[in-house]
C-alpha cells in the first residue's frame, strides 16, 4: 500500500498485472514515465520520495539504506544527503571510490576531521564499516608515528616509557620547564599508555565477537586517537647530549 501511495503521489502509472512484484512495478513505472519524457529525472524524483528521513523509524536504519544507495548512485554523479535529496557530485571511476564515499563511517570521520594518519591505517576496514577492526588498526598507527619520530624500534608501553620520560625525553609536548609542564608530560604518557591498554591490546586478544564495539564507539575512539597524533605532530624532538 505505501508504494501504491508513492507512485500515485508522483503520478506514475502504477502496473498491478497479475506476478508483477513490488519491483516490477518500479520498473514498468519509471519506464513508461521516461518513454514519455525522453529522460529519467523521475528516477531520481522516486528516489528522493522513497528516501525522505521521515520514513525510518531510526537513524541507523536509514543511514545503512542511504551507504547502500549512495554507492550505486556515485557511478552516475549523483548522492542521496542526509536531508533526503539528490545532489550532484564527481562521478566515482572505481569500485573503491564508490565504497569510500558511500562508507557511513568514513563520511562521519571525514566530517569531524580526523588526522589523515587514522583514516590511512585503516581504509579496507573503513570500506566496510568494519568497526572492530577500524579501531585496531588505528590504534597501530601510534607507535608507528612515535617510531617514525624517534628513529626508535620499540613498541607498546616500553616506547613510550622511553620516548615521553621527564628526565631524559625523545620526545616532549612542552618546554619541561615547570613542574606543571612535566605533569603535562606524564600525563600524556598515561594517556598513550591507556589508550594502547584499551584499543589495541584489547582488540588484538580478545575474539571479535567478545569485544562489541557499535558506531558510536568506534567513532569516539577513532575521535580520540586522532588527538593523540596531533599532539604528536606538535611535540619536538629532544636534544640529547651524546
Amino acid at each position: 500500500s505505501k508504494l501504491t501511495n508513492v507512485l500515485h503521489e508522483l503520478r506514475l502509472v502504477d502496473d498491478l498485472g497479475e506476478g508483477n512484484t513490488k519491483w516490477k512495478r518500479i520498473y514498468n513505472s519509471l519506464a513508461h514515465s521516461q518513454n514519455l519524457s525522453g529522460n529519467g529525472s523521475m528516477v531520481l524524483k522516486l528516489t528522493e520520495c522513497l528516501f525522505q528521513p521521515v520514513r525510518f523509524s531510526e537513524q541507523r536504519v536509514y543511514e545503512d539504506y542511504r551507504a547502500s544507495l549512495n554507492e550505486k548512485l556515485s557511478y552516475c554523479g549523483y548522492q542521496l544527503n542526509r536531508k533526503g535529496k539528490i545532489e550532484e557530485i564527481k562521478k566515482a571511476e572505481t569500485v573503491d571510490e564508490a565504497k569510500q564515499r558511500a562508507s557511513d563511517l568514513n563520511y562521519e570521520l571525514s566530517r569531524r576531521g580526523v588526522h589523515y594518519k587514522v583514516l590511512s591505517f585503516c581504509k579496507e576496514e573503513l570500506l566496510q564499516d568494519n568497526y572492530f577492526h577500524c579501531v585496531l588498526e588505528a590504534s597501530k598507527s601510534i607507535a608507528e608515528s612515535v617510531r617514525d619520530k624517534t628513529g626508535l624500534q620499540d613498541d607498546g608501553v616500553k616506547l613510550f616509557d622511553v620516548v615521553f620520560s621527564t628526565s631524559s625525553p625523545f620526545l616532549a609536548i612542552n618546554t619541561l620547564q615547570t613542574e606543571t609542564e612535566k605533569s603535562e608530560q606524564k600525563g600524556f604518557l598515561n594517556f598513550l599508555k591507556g589508550v594502547m591498554g584499551l584499543f589495541r591490546n584489547v582488540a588484538a586478544h580478545a575474539p571479535k565477537i567478545h569485544w562489541a564495539i557499535n558506531r558510536n564507539d568506534a567513532l569516539d575512539s577513532l575521535t580520540i586517537i586522532s588527538y593523540v597524533h596531533r599532539r604528536l605532530d606538535d611535540s619536538y624532538v629532544v636534544k640529547r647530549v651524546p
